[in-house]
């Protein structure tokens, strides 16, 4: 009850703080392309109930193609580029979260498609609202970057990003609080604006493309695509302070056990599980 009480209080809030954004997005949405500024698709909700999940629209209306945007797509417009970059094109979710379809932290929702195929790992995750955010989707916040450097990008989302995503929000729900939710939310607009701290919740796994060609098959994963191949300028001042950051807002989250590589989320699991 008072998740869901907190979901209205705080997406009333933020629908009256973004209003004036979503007004001007739609706005240039409409002038700078054909068709409707809302884009509304099925996905499944709680108790594999299928729900419309809204968006600011970022691709060119009535084209066809794939329901997954798995890489550079030409159906996006170049303000949905800067939409989806910013995250802005999500914002009309928070008319989804006050409805009661979603709420404001839980397992992203899917396509139904996606959900039969992963049937049994979904019925677990479907007892409880998707939300907007959880540390599934922010570990993979830079999705379609990474399936556009493999070889295979749908085999790639299916064997490897969509089980991990299921493992990790399987995990969260189950030790979920207040406090590691208002966390969640906080580290979701920091990711926004730094990209980078999506590293905080696990390293990506390495696509198959980039594995056969990569100079350093013997440095740890963690390192393989960081360091400048030899003759190469070193990283931008700005990437090489990420790491200090990182180290920061690291040990804040492990106080919320929210890193399961942690030292403190592995005890805290183990005396769970004990």
């Amino acid at each position: 009850m008072f998740k869901r009480c907190t979901d209205v209080v705080v997406s009333v809030a933020l629908l009256l703080f973004a209003s004036p954004i979503l007004l001007l997005s739609a706005l240039i949405i409409r002038l700078t392309s054909p068709g409707p500024a809302l884009f509304r698709q099925s996905r499944m909700g709680r108790s594999f109930q299928a729900f419309e999940i809204l968006k600011l629209r970022t691709m060119a209306h009535a084209e066809g193609g794939l329901a997954y945007t798995l890489g550079p797509d030409p159906r996006i417009t170049p303000i949905g580029n800067f939409l989806r970059r910013s995250k802005i094109d999500e914002f009309p979710q928070f008319w989804n979260v006050l409805r009661g379809d979603m709420s404001l932290v839980g397992p992203r929702p899917v396509l139904p498609e996606l959900v039969e195929e992963f049937r049994d790992q979904y019925s677990s995750l479907l007892k409880v609202r998707p939300g907007l955010t959880d540390p599934a989707s922010l570990k993979y916040s830079q999705e379609a970057e990474l399936l556009s450097k493999d070889a295979d990008p749908m085999d790639f989302f299916k064997s490897v990003v969509t089980p991990d995503k299921i493992r990790i929000s399987q995990e969260y729900i189950y030790r979920a609080t207040a406090s590691s939710d208002a966390a969640i939310m906080a580290m979701t607009f920091l990711i926004c604006f730094v990209p980078a701290f999506s590293r905080l919740f696990g390293e990506l796994p390495i696509t198959r493309k980039l594995a056969r060609i990569n100079p350093y098959p013997n440095a740890p994963l963690n390192l393989q695509e960081k360091q400048p191949l030899p003759g190469n300028p070193p990283p931008p001042v700005h990437e090489r302070l990420v790491p200090v950051s990182y180290l920061v807002a690291q040990r804040v989250l492990a106080g919320w056990n929210l890193s399961p590589n942690s030292e403190i989320g592995k005890k805290s699991t183990l005396n769970e599980s004990a």
